[in-house]
């Protein structure tokens, strides 16, 4: 079972991965616009690996008998003034993406919850990828 405080915090990185999602198939809409196929092949791509690490939290959630809570998703930015911006921007967000994972790991250590630590480990690793 997870404390509520957990449970909040994996709500709130399971909203994170869902707006990443949106944020690089934004990003992927724009290369199409600007006739960039595989700058925007690879941003879908992104795209679709993001929905996996929402998903991985929202069963997450569940298997700890939590309640999922979906949260309203910000729209992304949809004009970029170039594609080396749009590699910037999405650069900055993968840093905040793991920011906000280290975060989290932190507040499971601090409660003491050994299970999402050990699930943790596995986001750790790959925001390092």
């Amino acid at each position: 079972m997870l404390a509520e405080r957990i449970e909040a915090a994996l709500n709130r990185q399971l909203a994170m991965e869902l707006r990443s999602a949106y944020v690089y198939l934004s990003m992927s809409a724009y290369c199409e616009a600007e006739s960039l196929p595989g700058f925007a092949r690879w941003l879908r791509l992104q795209s679709k690996e993001e929905v996996e690490h929402a998903m991985k939290f929202f069963d997450f959630i569940n298997d700890r008998e939590g309640r999922v809570r979906l949260e309203t998703l910000e729209e992304p930015t949809h004009d970029f003034s170039s594609p080396l911006e749009v590699f910037r921007q999405a650069l900055e967000h993968e840093r905040a993406v793991s920011g906000a994972i280290s975060d989290l790991y932190s507040a499971v250590v601090d409660e003491r919850d050994y299970a999402s630590q050990a699930w943790l480990d596995w986001f750790a690793t790959e925001q390092v990828e």
